[in-house]
C-alpha cells in the first residue's frame, strides 16, 4: 500500500517523528499547515494522528520543530518506522 510520510525533526533531538497519510493531498496539507505554524512562530501545541496505525497520536510544540518533510513510501519501505518514531 502506498503511504505518504510527514517527518518532523525537533530541535536538539536526533530522532524524527513521523505520521503517515493515505493520500498525497492529505500529506501536503499537513506539511503546509505545519510550515505555516512554524513561520508564525507561535508556541502552539499540535496533536498529530497517524492514518497507518489508527489510535496513534502525538502532540508537538510547534516552536520546537526545526524541519518538516514529505516523502512517498510504498511496499516494505513503508514499514521502516514503528508508530511515530524512527531511528
Amino acid at each position: 500500500m502506498l503511504m505518504y510520510t510527514v517527518e518532523i525533526t525537533l530541535k536538539n533531538n536526533p530522532i524524527a517523528l513521523s505520521v503517515q497519510r493515505k493520500e498525497q493531498e492529505g500529506a501536503e496539507a499537513l506539511y503546509r499547515e505545519l510550515a505555516n505554524a512554524i513561520a508564525e512562530g507561535q508556541p502552539k501545541v499540535w496533536e498529530l494522528t497517524c492514518e497507518k496505525q489508527e489510535g496513534k497520536k502525538v502532540s508537538v510544540l510547534i516552536s520546537e520543530i526545526s524541519a518538516v518533510q514529505v516523502s512517498e513510501k510504498s511496499g516494505a519501505s513503508a514499514n521502516m518506522g514503528a508508530g511515530f518514531i524512527r531511528a
